[in-house]
């Protein structure tokens, strides 16, 4: 037995469906009470403000940056976003115009969202993000090397990559509308962990569904599991349609039930979107905005 089936026969995290699913209910019926003015600050100041798309150019994200800039100016009462997550290609554009400190430049790379090319093009796509700026790396977990139960070329690939991003934390999109399943989730979470991830992110929002929070229960868990192990504190990213401030507290909520207080903090909590931004400073100022 190698030290990925060793890891994954050890995990002791449940990974029934209908439990998943009657433990998550339990969380989300009392979401609500942790809704207030601070933590609605805490959810926008957690965002990685996404623009993710065919259309997207030098100069759109100049624009887009220079939106996240004036936020300081505009609400000054407010924490900014968290970070601006784009194409790798694109790095150094946010780099080049971002002005505002505490702003991480994040990038998604590694052949975004299929995973599917050769490890090398994916070792330099990180490297090239890396050099432009980027100080946060969202990689795709390869799920179709995961079906075939090659555990060790995955996670050596994974672990390539986190070597490649340096000081930049990697993030791995596990992509659990594919995984589907409780058990697959936990099986990708557990490799992912023992791969040197920084984060465990859930969705790409691309080709399948996106967050879910049984997902986030499973993979909350395992990041528990694996701190109680090894001392080491990885981070979640849920993403992909959490679209409303309702939604982002349910995140908030199966994290600090799980997790704890430690881990809602910059370093340790994300949310990939981009309107989902809106719908926040919206309920934090009492109308609708639409700023970014």
């Amino acid at each position: 037995m190698d030290r990925y089936q060793e890891a994954l026969a050890s995990s002791r995290v449940l990974s029934d469906d209908a439990a998943v699913a009657a433990e998550v209910q339990k969380i989300v019926a009392k979401a609500g009470e942790y809704a207030s003015p601070e933590v609605y600050q805490f959810l926008l100041s957690s965002i990685d403000l996404t623009t993710l798309s065919t259309e997207d150019s030098v100069r759109s994200v100049a624009a887009f940056t220079e939106r996240v800039n004036a936020f300081d100016n505009d609400y000054p009462q407010f924490k900014n976003v968290a970070a601006i997550c784009v194409y790798s290609n694109f790095a150094g554009v946010v780099k080049t115009h971002l002005d505002v400190p505490g702003v991480d430049i994040a990038v998604v790379a590694g052949c975004f969202p299929s995973s599917q090319t050769f490890t090398a093009v994916k070792v330099a796509d990180v490297a090239l993000a890396v050099a432009d700026g980027a100080n946060e790396v969202d990689v795709v977990f390869n799920v179709g090397m995961f079906r075939d139960q090659d555990y060790e070329g995955l996670c050596e690939e994974l672990i390539e990559l986190k070597h490649t991003c340096k000081e930049a934390r990697m993030k791995v999109i596990l992509e659990t509308g594919a995984l589907k399943t409780a058990e697959a989730i936990k099986k990708a979470s557990v490799l992912s962990l023992y791969s040197d991830a920084d984060f465990l992110k859930t969705s790409t929002g691309k080709i399948y569904p996106g967050a879910s929070l049984e997902a986030a229960w499973v993979m909350c868990q395992c990041i528990k599991e694996y701190y109680e192990k090894t001392g080491r504190k990885v981070g979640f990213k849920c993403s992909g349609g959490v679209r409303t401030t309702q939604e982002a507290l349910q995140y908030y909520a199966i994290v600090k039930e799980i997790l704890g207080d430690e881990w809602l903090n910059q370093d340790y909590f994300r949310i990939g979107a981009s309107s989902l931004a809106n719908a926040v400073l919206s309920d934090m100022v009492g109308h609708e905005v639409k700023y970014f």
